[in-house]
């Protein structure tokens, strides 16, 4: 195991829920970067594997969401995931790299929003001294999960 891989499992095993969240959009940008360059290299298995394992981290995302405590949060993310599935097999079979871009911005603006409702949730810890409450798009311990393995 390498030092860069230690690293990041310490500080996924050490992060909250909504910072796993984050972790996984981080995930897809990384996945998509590396299959825009190589789209550039013409290296199809490594765009390949790299969509391949955006989708994983994609169904792993989805397959989390909580319906009856998320609400319209919960759907409007399972809309969203499932159109980001329909972008990502796109450019797997007719690779773009104006498609990628998109996907990336598209991928960064919603992990924008999990980083303001992660300072939130910190700022709510801060103020009232407590646990942080649970996000409503929290995983449901009833619903069957991926076994993604990032």
């Amino acid at each position: 195991m390498n030092i860069q891989q230690s690293y990041r499992e310490a500080a996924v095993r050490g992060a909250n829920p909504v910072e796993l969240v984050i972790r996984l959009y981080e995930q897809m940008v990384e996945d998509l970067r590396q299959a825009a360059i190589a789209i550039d290299q013409n290296d199809i298995e490594r765009r390949t594997q790299r969509t391949k394992h955006s989708l994983l981290v994609l169904g792993h995302l989805q397959s989390s969401l909580d319906f009856a405590a998320g609400g319209r949060v919960a759907r409007n993310l399972d809309n969203f995931y499932n159109v980001l599935r329909g972008s990502l097999l796109r450019v797997q079979f007719r690779p773009s790299k104006a498609g990628i871009r998109q996907l990336i911005t598209d991928v960064l603006a919603v992990r924008a929003a999990w980083i303001e409702v992660e300072r939130a949730e910190k700022q709510k810890v801060s103020a009232l001294g407590e646990a942080p409450a649970t996000v409503s798009a929290a995983p449901d311990p009833d619903r069957p999960r991926l076994n993604w393995k990032g």
